[in-house]
């Protein structure tokens, strides 16, 4: 992080390349056209995690159809969101300096072909291809996105943050279940028609980005904001060090579920593969509901508390799920869906606020990092599976909300004044 600047006792705004494009003040309200912009991303958003969410939903036709291990599963999990967790700060650090007006709408593009080849792949390898282009699609709409959304928040940006990451968390959730109404009875073809839900978001990010356009025009003469740190140099790499670990505790059990969620109540209750669907609706269903829930609240009793009580708060309930019945499995997957959800939005907005005027690169580097985290753990996850059983990637995953006692370690909220 090249710009960031030594801590001192008296910071005067200093207009600074890195910051070309100063979000309102803190506390001034969004205008109307403003929380247009925030809920076309927000739509977007889920449009963008619907497509993304189609190659783990068809996991079990994919497993079936080409006779997968879980291994290559996880692989295919790896290569998705490796290739996204490897862009996506080289990107938002990029935009930082250089804004590209039009990104947006192209990187929906790479995840329409990228739906394409999903389609008509009939070899492994181009599975990999597939997954690797839905992979850059979201490497390019997350950062620029999460910027945006800041910038038209009116210092609003927990629920700026939810708002925009709601679309996503429910994209998520129609993913498998699209896939259990259509998909599955249509095969692996019908992942084409998810391609017209591509041209719809490229339609409205065309339009996202005149906005933003214009909002940079207008924001020319204004003077940029303080880009110098709240904290010594040393701090902010140590909180920023910190938030990752919480992001990864919460990300490889994500992962467990998003990858092999549907594979585990399949094995330990015997049921089929569109009621195993249902159930991992229910849970991203919840995770949308926690997701929208995290910003407002962290805008109200401070973001340091969302995440105490997201993470840590937590561990109760995963303890209890793999000895639970199928009835008490569904509640727990709800309560640790929504609960679990609510951190990362307060995640991003701490970092942020920790090293002012880098909202592309941090967004980057948290989107990107979950996205490596959840496809490194899906990979890892997949060959423990193979080994010792799927039940027991539950167990050994409901230890990772411990991690939640990190929370301590993080400084005093860094308010923006």
């Amino acid at each position: 992080m090249d710009t960031m600047g030594k801590h001192t006792g008296a910071a005067q705004p200093v207009p600074t390349a890195a910051n070309a494009n100063p979000a309102p003040a803190a506390g001034a309200a969004a205008t109307p056209a403003a929380m247009s912009v925030i809920l076309a991303l927000s739509l977007c958003h889920f449009l963008n995690d619907t497509m993304q969410s189609m190659l783990s939903a068809i996991y079990p036709m994919l497993k079936a159809n080409y006779a997968l291990t879980f291994g290559q599963i996880g692989l295919l999990t790896f290569t998705f969101q490796f290739t996204a967790s490897l862009l996506q700060p080289l990107i938002g650090a990029y935009t930082d300096k250089r804004p590209i007006g039009y990104a947006l709408p192209i990187g929906m593009g790479f995840t329409m072909v990228g739906l394409v080849l999903l389609a008509v792949a009939g070899h492994y390898w181009l599975l990999l291809g597939a997954a690797s282009l839905v992979g850059l699609g979201s490497a390019v709409f997350h950062p620029e996105s999460s910027r945006i959304a800041r910038l038209a928040s009116g210092g609003r940006h927990g629920t700026a943050q939810s708002i925009f990451q709601l679309g996503g968390n429910f994209g998520t959730a129609a993913g498998p279940l699209l896939a259990a109404f259509i998909v599955v009875p249509g095969g692996q073809g019908s992942v084409a028609w998810f391609c017209l839900a591509a041209l719809c978001g490229m339609v409205i990010l065309t339009w996202v980005s005149r906005w933003y356009g214009n909002y940079r025009r207008a924001a020319a003469g204004r003077p940029a904001l303080s880009t110098l740190l709240r904290h010594s140099r040393r701090r902010v790499v140590f909180t920023l060090g910190i938030l990752a670990l919480l992001v990864f505790s919460k990300n490889i059990y994500m992962a467990s579920f998003s990858s092999y969620y549907t594979f585990y109540v399949m094995e330990r209750f015997d049921v089929s593969i569109r009621d195993s669907q249902m159930l991992l609706f229910l849970f991203l269903g919840a995770a949308a509901v926690g997701t929208i829930a995290g910003g407002p609240i962290g805008d109200r009793i401070g973001t340091k508390s969302v995440i105490w009580v997201s993470i840590l708060g937590v561990l109760p309930f995963t303890l209890m799920l793999p000895y639970a019945d199928l009835f008490w499995t569904a509640v727990l997957t709800v309560i640790i869906g929504m609960v679990l959800a609510s951190a990362f939005p307060a995640i991003v907005v701490f970092a942020q606020e920790m090293v002012p005027g880098r909202v592309g690169l941090i967004a980057g580097l948290f989107f990107g990092f979950a996205f490596g985290m959840g496809g490194i753990a899906a990979a890892v996850l997949g060959q423990i599976a193979d080994i010792k059983g799927i039940v027991y990637v539950y167990t050994l995953c409901s230890y990772l909300p411990f991690l939640g006692l990190l929370t301590i370690l993080l400084p005093k909220e860094p308010r923006t004044a």
